[in-house]
């Protein structure tokens, strides 16, 4: 988690339950604004997907493509 991540949520902890709650929402109405599907990737998972596709683990021509989604 990032370090503005972990000061938001610190910061938020302080505040009384009901207002917490407001700050939930708001974020929550935040995050789907921006990403309303959730198919956008943060830079971190964008550099683990980066790396999962180099990394080699399963070459392409040993899947059988035709046979995906049947």
């Amino acid at each position: 988690m990032s370090n503005i991540a972990m000061d938001t949520a610190k910061l938020i902890d302080m505040l009384p339950e009901q207002d917490q709650a407001f700050a939930y929402e708001f974020v929550k109405k935040l995050i789907l604004a921006w990403d309303p599907d959730f198919t956008k990737l943060t830079p971190e998972e964008a550099a683990k997907l980066k790396d999962a596709e180099e990394s080699g683990f399963v070459a392409e021509q040993d899947i059988d493509w035709s046979q995906i989604g049947q």
